[in-house]
């Protein structure tokens, strides 16, 4: 039984989360999050020494050390939507120095944030928590405003500052993706000469993948897709929205599927639409953490432990929140985070 904390905040679809049986994709086929991550997935890859010691270190820190799971603080929003619009609501994190306290007193993983964020800070933090350095960014001062990721400096500067990982965005179905898969998988690469992991926050991004009102942008079998090429440039986390529908691919009538998707390997349970992400990534072999996804007010830390539950229970990795985070009074946010690890350190609840 989830403690009383959890129980409460899921409500009236308590029963319906932490009861769930997936009788989709079976969690014995699956490669599961566990303190063994690094050995049990990594060391017979092309990974090197280092790259398998920064994946050891990230794992291995803050609150959810040596289980396997992993909770990240992104705060890249300052450039992807705006400062004003980010911060305006808690103006204390338009000071660096915050958001990585932030992430430290909430018993993070790591935090993952801008070059400038990152960087004017690496000297006094940059050995207190992992750092992940986030390499490029959808910028909204440019009229019109623009839907691309465009790259804001280099490797070599994220390994210098003393970075363990970099993540990076692409926005698969673009007109712009197959430049920013290249420029990605070339950054990727060096990351990984350099001993640094890899995060790829994988989003579809395209106006057609709304059909009739409905938007397919986390449909199960497109954000599947979009994690299944992901791993393919060698990602070490995969970064995704939670699923919230399925049936991108035969609204769209584009691109290429199979019945058996919709008919086998699926439900409309959120549990099992994730699971099916979760297959996208190499069944598991690469960690799958699910967003948090924007600041919604007093729903916030309902949603949150909502979204580490349907996770935890998919086989994920963990959960990367930020604005539900840092656009609340300071101690708000440790304690909206501790509530989310709580979820992946109570063992009643369980791999569905």
């Amino acid at each position: 039984m989830a403690n009383q904390k959890i129980l409460e905040l899921l409500g009236d679809k308590a029963e319906y989360l932490l009861n769930h049986e997936c009788k989709t994709i079976d969690k014995s086929t699956i490669h599961l999050p566990s303190p063994n991550h690094v050995d049990e997935n990594w060391v017979n890859s092309n990974r090197s020494n280092q790259v398998l010691r920064s994946m050891h270190t990230l794992l291995n820190t803050g609150r959810l050390a040596g289980t396997g799971h992993c909770s990240i603080f992104p705060v890249d929003q300052g450039i992807e939507h705006s400062g004003g619009a980010s911060f305006a609501p808690n103006p204390i994190y338009f000071d660096p120095e915050n958001i990585i306290k932030l992430a430290i007193e909430g018993g993070c993983n790591g935090v993952a944030s801008t070059y400038g964020v990152l960087g004017i800070m690496s000297r006094k933090y940059a050995h207190k928590i992992p750092f992940i350095v986030k390499i490029n960014h959808n910028e909204f001062l440019s009229y019109p405003n623009k839907f691309d990721q465009t790259m804001f400096g280099t490797i070599k500067n994220a390994w210098d500052m003393g970075a363990v990982a970099v993540g990076a965005t692409i926005y698969w179905g673009s007109a712009e993706s197959s430049r920013q898969l290249k420029e990605v998988a070339e950054a990727f690469e060096i990351a990984h000469s350099l001993g640094m992991a890899t995060i790829l926050w994988c989003y579809t991004r395209n106006n057609a993948f709304k059909v009739d009102g409905k938007d397919y942008h986390t449909s199960a079998d497109l954000t599947g897709q979009a994690n299944h090429l992901g791993v393919t440039l060698q990602a070490d986390i995969i970064k995704q929205k939670l699923p919230t529908n399925n049936g991108g691919y035969l609204a769209t009538k584009h691109g290429k599927t199979h019945k058996l998707v919709y008919e086998k390997l699926t439900s409309d349970h959120p549990v099992d639409l994730t699971r099916y992400q979760l297959l996208n990534c190499f069944n598991g072999r690469v960690g799958l953490i699910n967003s948090g996804g924007e600041s919604m007010g007093d729903s916030d830390l309902q949603e949150a432990v909502i979204t580490a539950v349907v996770n935890k229970r998919a086989g994920g990795m963990g959960l990367i929140l930020g604005r539900k985070a840092f656009q609340r009074p300071f101690q708000d946010g440790v304690s909206l985070l501790h509530a989310i690890q709580d979820v992946y350190l109570d063992e009643s609840i369980t791999v569905a």
